[in-house]
């Protein structure tokens, strides 16, 4: 485990209409496999010949879970773990597009909806964010496989937090 990093980036780094891309996690079979035996052992995800049966997917794919799991992932390397996040009071819009198969390469973009100062705690600011997420194929295709939109928490640099940490 490793302890809280300095943030370097505050509310006032994420202004409406700001775009972000980032990312690069390669879908292994192994971890599409794992995932499912452990949080959603459907047999589509686990299983070639009931992969292979299923009329959307064709073969092996990677549960919507799982996939939000990495985008997770790519967003704390991205940006979350230098940031003065807060964390999120949830997600508004959680859509999966397309399946994610082994041999995807994950990447994403983040796109500033909205930002505002809390009203309650004018130290905390709020962004409604759009993240996409892409799969690059092996045959070169980039497919949006995953949207969410939600609201994200961060301290702002402008606005100090009361001294005696009363929010």
């Amino acid at each position: 485990m490793t302890g809280a990093r300095t943030p370097t980036l505050f509310w006032e780094d994420f202004p409406p209409d700001m775009v972000r891309e980032f990312g690069s996690k390669a879908v292994t079979r192994e971890e599409v496999l794992s995932f499912a035996a452990a949080y959603d052992p459907q047999p589509f995800h686990l299983d070639d010949e009931a992969a292979a049966a299923h009329p959307m997917f064709g073969r092996l794919a990677a549960s919507g879970w799982h996939t939000g799991a990495m985008a997770m992932r790519m967003m704390c390397d991205g940006y979350l773990l230098d940031s003065a996040s807060l964390g999120s009071p949830g997600l508004d819009k959680l859509q999966w597009v397309k399946p994610v198969y082994p041999g995807d390469v994950l990447h994403m973009r983040l796109t500033v909806l909205e930002a505002r100062p809390m009203k309650s705690r004018p130290h905390i600011g709020l962004t409604k964010t759009r993240w996409e997420t892409f799969a690059r194929r092996p045959d070169g295709a980039d497919d949006l496989v995953l949207v969410t939109e939600g609201w994200n928490m961060f301290r702002r640099r402008e606005v100090p937090e009361p001294a005696n940490g009363a929010s």
